[in-house]
C-alpha cells in the first residue's frame, strides 16, 4: 500500500493535476475571503468555507477522472493485480496519495483565521471546525469520484459524470423544493433508484439473476407499502434530497454548529464508495 502511495503522489507533482488542483481550490477560497474578511469586513472565515465549497464540483473530477480510468485504458491496472497485494490496499494507497495531495493546499488555508484574528475578531473553534468538516466533505466527494473513475476507461466520461453527479448533490436541497411530494412522484423516484442500483450491482458482480432479484424484491416492497400506506411516501422524495446532500450538511458547521452526525455521514460515504471501488477493481481482476 506504502508503494502504491508513493508511486501515486509522485505522477501527481510530475503531471499537471496537483497543481492545477492546488490552485482552483487556492484561489476559490481566495476569492471568497476577499469578498466576506476584506470587502465586508465580515470575520466569520466559515463563510469563506462555504463559499469556496463549490469548487469542489470542478477540482473533484479533474483529479479523479484518472486514478483508475487511465490505469484501464492503459491496461497498467493488470501489473496492479500482479503484486503481492489486496485490491484494498491498491485503493487505499490511491485514495490517500489523493486525500494527501488535499491536505496541502488544505494546509494554507488552514494559516488565514490566525491572520485575518490580528486584524479583527475571529472565532477560532467555529473557523477550524469549519475547515475539519470541509476536509472530510472534501474526503466524501474524492471517495465518490474515485468509484466513478472504476466505472469506465474514459477520463472525459468519468469527469463528466463526476462533475453532475457532484453538481446534483450541490443543488439538491434547491431543487427539492420543486420535486412533486406526491407519493406517487416518490413511487417513480424510488423506482429509478432500484434499477440504478440493479445496473450497478450487475456491473460488479456480472450476475444477472441477483441483480434481478434484487430489483424484484425493492420493487415489491414498494408497491406493497405504496398500497399499505401511502401516505408514509408523501414528500419521501424531496425529504431524502435534502438528507443526501453533502453540502447541505456542511452549513451546520458554518452556523456555529460541530454536528457529529454530518462527520459519522461524511465518514460513511467515504466507506460506501471505498468499497464499491474495491468491487469494481475485483471484478475487472477475475474477469
Amino acid at each position: 500500500m506504502i508503494a502504491v502511495f508513493k508511486h501515486e503522489l509522485r505522477n501527481y507533482f510530475h503531471s499537471l493535476s496537483a497543481y492545477v488542483f492546488g490552485a482552483f481550490l487556492l484561489v476559490f477560497v481566495g476569492i471568497g475571503a476577499m469578498r466576506y474578511n476584506i470587502w465586508a469586513a465580515v470575520s466569520n472565515f466559515e463563510y469563506v468555507l462555504s463559499f469556496g465549497s463549490l469548487v469542489f464540483v470542478v477540482i473533484v473530477p479533474v483529479l479523479t477522472m484518472r486514478v483508475i480510468a487511465e490505469e484501464r485504458r492503459q491496461k497498467t491496472d493488470q501489473l496492479l493485480y500482479s503484486l503481492p497485494i489486496t485490491t484494498f490496499q491498491v485503493i487505499m494507497g490511491k485514495y490517500l496519495a489523493l486525500l494527501a495531495l488535499y491536505l496541502i493546499p488544505l494546509a494554507v488555508i488552514s494559516i488565514y483565521p490566525l491572520i485575518f484574528a490580528h486584524f479583527g475578531e475571529v472565532y477560532l473553534p467555529t473557523s477550524y471546525g469549519s475547515i475539519l468538516a470541509f476536509f472530510i466533505m472534501g474526503a466524501a466527494l474524492i471517495a465518490l469520484g474515485m468509484f466513478i473513475s472504476s466505472l469506465t476507461d474514459n477520463q472525459g466520461l468519468a469527469a463528466g459524470i463526476g462533475v453532475a453527479v457532484i453538481l446534483f448533490n450541490y443543488y439538491s436541497v434547491s431543487l427539492s423544493e420543486y420535486v412533486s411530494g406526491s407519493a406517487f412522484g416518490s413511487v417513480v423516484a424510488l423506482l429509478v433508484l432500484i434499477l440504478v442500483l440493479g445496473a450497478v450491482v450487475r456491473y460488479i458482480t456480472r450476475n444477472e439473476n441477483l441483480a434481478y432479484a434484487i430489483c424484484i424484491v425493492l420493487t415489491v416492497g414498494v408497491a406493497v407499502l405504496f398500497y399499505a400506506d401511502s401516505a408514509a411516501l408523501e414528500d419521501l422524495l424531496p425529504d431524502m434530497m435534502r438528507a443526501l446532500s453533502l453540502f447541505d450538511r456542511f452549513n451546520t458547521f458554518v452556523n456555529g454548529m460541530f454536528d457529529m452526525t454530518a462527520i459519522v455521514y461524511y465518514l460513511s460515504v467515504i466507506v460506501f464508495f471505498l468499497f464499491l471501488s474495491v468491487q469494481s477493481l475485483e471484478k475487472r481482476r477475475y474477469n
